[in-house]
């Protein structure tokens, strides 16, 4: 039995190697500067993915060692597309990541587990010390909506803040 059972962790272990390694390779502390194919405008509960250039409204976001987003409140329009223009003025990577307060804590827990995580999705961005980056979004559906440092500890040191989409 136990002879049989090392042969089936045998067979097992390339699908764990394969499976572990897709799930950390699909975030780290690199940021991919160019995109790498069309937008992925998959729609979210929070809103869908929107071409750069193409904003209503640009947003300029402080992100700081102090693990605070300036500002942290945020209202737009049910309809606005929006560029965030996150400005990293800390010594540290921070990084912006919109979702749910459900989304946003399943992947705070991802990042505890797996701190070398590389972002890929059109609503996350890292920003590396005293560099800019965008993330460009189209709020299509009303509601309060959050936004976070997911890098571990800082949204457990409340790196967080809130989207309000107002009814147009």
């Amino acid at each position: 039995m136990f002879k049989s059972m090392i042969g089936q962790l045998k067979c097992a272990a390339p699908l764990f190697l394969v499976l572990g390694s897709s799930l950390v390779a699909a975030h780290g502390d690199k940021h991919k500067a160019e995109a790498s194919g069309p937008v992925d405008k998959t729609q979210q509960i929070w809103g869908v993915a929107a071409d750069a250039g193409k904003s209503d409204k640009t947003i300029t976001m402080a992100l700081s060692d102090n693990m605070r987003f300036s500002p942290s409140k945020v209202t737009v329009q049910e309809g606005d597309t929006v560029t965030f223009k996150l400005k990293n003025d800390g010594a540290i990577m921070h990084e912006f990541v919109l979702g749910t307060k459900e989304t946003l804590e399943e992947h705070a827990a991802l990042m505890v587990k797996f701190p070398g995580m590389e972002h890929s999705e059109p609503y996350m961005a890292h920003v590396p010390p005293g560099e800019t980056r965008e993330v460009n979004w189209t709020f299509n559906k009303p509601g309060e909506f959050d936004f976070a440092c997911l890098i571990a500890g800082h949204y457990q040191a409340g790196m967080v803040g809130t989207v309000t989409v107002e009814v147009k």
